[in-house]
């Protein structure tokens, strides 16, 4: 998707942007590596909890899920578009893809939450189908002043954890995750496999 200029201000407030701009030029930094360093995620905040299981606990006030879904992006997908509660990563991207020039402020919010869906369901939280965004994400999108007050560099972490302990089950053949940040990882941590150019120091280390 198109990183437009007008949805960054979210991205930042949410502690999001560094994620989306990893390929980009960022100062020099010198420190020891950890999950701040290696995604630019903050790690401080409140836990990002109860959205990965019974997450229509969360909806507001009970109400629908694809009620909320429909007044948080202005309309529902198509059908053949929605398996249980996700949607095709195929239909949020065609959706938000380009955002109108004249878009408004509200406009504008409704293509930065798409933007962080797909984020959070296709880079941060993946499953093996990296095909599919969920709806767990609906509670933290809703509002998005308070994004940034979660520590998404622990939750980050977490379910990485969690997919590496599930690969190890011999019946596992995938393994999901951040990929991202574990290969990252090894190549800070294992320099024989680092591709050339890697010793650079960037911020977040992932850039490089």
């Amino acid at each position: 998707m198109i990183l437009h200029d007008r949805i960054m201000p979210y991205l930042d407030s949410a502690g999001l942007l560094h994620v989306a701009r990893l390929n980009d030029y960022w100062f020099k930094l010198d420190e020891p590596p950890d999950m701040a360093y290696q995604f630019g995620l903050p790690i401080d905040g409140f836990p990002v909890s109860g959205c990965l299981s019974d997450f229509e606990q969360l909806m507001e006030d009970g109400k629908p899920v694809w009620q909320w879904f429909e007044e948080l992006f202005g309309e529902l997908p198509p059908v053949d578009c929605i398996d249980e509660f996700t949607v095709s990563y195929g239909w949020f991207q065609n959706r938000f893809r380009v955002m109108p020039t004249d878009a408004t402020e509200p406009t504008v919010q409704v293509y930065a939450r798409g933007y962080i869906m797909m984020l959070l369901s296709m880079m941060l939280f993946g499953d093996k189908s990296g095909a599919r965004v969920h709806l767990r994400w609906l509670p933290y999108v809703a509002d998005l002043d308070e994004l940034g007050k979660y520590s998404w560099g622990s939750a980050t972490l977490c379910w990485l954890y969690r997919c590496l302990c599930r690969v190890a089950n011999r019946n596992v053949k995938n393994l999901a995750g951040t990929l991202a940040l574990l290969q990252s990882w090894i190549f800070w941590r294992f320099p024989t496999f680092r591709p050339r150019g890697f010793d650079v120091i960037l911020w977040p280390l992932a850039s490089r």
